[in-house]
């Protein structure tokens, strides 16, 4: 019963692949949000990164 159930799951490296394709955008965007706020000059710094 559980083979049959288990069959239709992806293999452990789709899965791997599958958390990877949303860590690695996630980690960019997190690295470029604050890159932004140490390296944007003053003027360019008003509301656009307030969390």
């Amino acid at each position: 019963m559980w083979q049959a159930i288990l069959s239709y799951l992806p293999s452990g490296m789709a899965w791997v692949c599958a958390f990877l394709s949303w860590l690695i955008p996630y980690g960019i965007y997190r690295i470029n949000k604050k890159l932004h706020q140490l390296g944007d000059p003053p003027w360019k710094k008003e509301d656009t990164y307030r969390e």
